[in-house]
């Protein structure tokens, strides 16, 4: 999977002209990696863990490594985090009223283990005061683990506010399309009065990959039409890009036996932005299907 971070900003594909996701059909895709060490640090760091032998506090999130990002497809959302952690812990034995150091290591809070599961070490430097390792390492620990639940549900409550948008048909704002059913083909196109970007130096952009699915799997990825079709055509933008331009992408799909090729034509892309625009839609686009597909044919067998 591409590392968040790489590349360009954020990409969103555009079916209006406001950047909202109408329907929930399109593949969106969100950085959670800087608001996650936010949290992180918000739920840790001050955490007090008290008991007969003393009290202990976490009072620093020294290392942070990783990333954790939000899919949302078709209406659901997916998500993926993997973590590296590490914690200073400090604390007062009570009845001699001596002070300790230590930390706390979360070597890998990831989508694959659950909470429960998730290695958490304790250790104390050099030195008496092994019943303030001993408290950190029962309620100290428990405590950690629920600060660990309490950032994953926010993950997939606060954070993803917006991203499952209500599907209630909207107005005049929305991107005019036509709609020509011929044969089994439902072929969508833009309305030829909808502008598609301001005058700028811009280039058309051709691009094929070959998925291991059949083409209607590979449909469904991007819209929830009932009719399988050959094509989709919308308005797609980088928000780096100047305001109210937009570039024009039609999707077309070749079946191939068990495998199905990818046509991407993308007309009105800024010149300067070319190269970024088919490491986008290599990496953060390609790539990632390609993991879909992949879960989802593990799940199957």
């Amino acid at each position: 999977m591409a590392k968040w971070g790489q590349g360009d900003p954020r990409w969103i594909v555009e079916e209006r002209a406001d950047g909202t996701n109408v329907n929930n059909w399109h593949w969106t895709e969100r950085d959670a990696t800087s608001w996650s060490k936010g949290k992180l640090k918000e739920l840790l760091v001050g955490l007090v863990v008290e008991g007969e032998a003393g009290r202990c506090e976490i009072s620093d999130l020294k290392h942070v490594e990783g990333e954790a990002s939000c899919n949302s497809r078709k209406g659901k959302l997916i998500f993926f985090y993997e973590w590296n952690l590490r914690l200073s812990w400090r604390g007062t034995v009570k009845e001699s009223g001596e002070k300790h150091k230590g930390s706390v290591e979360i070597p890998n809070l990831s989508e694959e283990n659950e909470v429960d599961d998730t290695e958490i070490n304790v250790s104390k430097k050099k030195g008496e005061g092994d019943v303030l390792k001993d408290l950190m390492r029962t309620e100290g620990t428990t405590k950690v683990r629920e600060a660990l639940r309490n950032y994953l549900k926010a993950l997939k409550t606060e954070f993803t506010l917006g991203m499952i948008l209500p599907t209630k048909a909207t107005g005049g704002q929305e991107l005019a399309t036509e709609r020509r059913l011929s044969g089994h083909t439902m072929q969508d196109s833009v309305s030829p009065q909808d502008t598609v970007g301001v005058k700028i130096p811009t280039v058309k952009i051709l691009m094929r990959e070959i998925f291991n699915s059949p083409a209607e799997e590979l449909y469904s990825i991007f819209t929830t039409k009932e009719v399988p079709s050959q094509r989709i055509v919308l308005k797609w933008r980088c928000r780096s890009w100047p305001d109210e331009h937009y570039a024009v992408v039609a999707l077309s799909f070749k079946g191939m036996a068990a495998q199905t090729e990818l046509q991407l034509e993308c007309k009105g892309v800024p010149v300067s932005s070319e190269d970024s625009t088919r490491q986008c839609w290599k990496q953060q686009y390609f790539e990632e299907i390609h993991i879909l597909l992949q879960q989802s044919n593990d799940t199957m067998e």
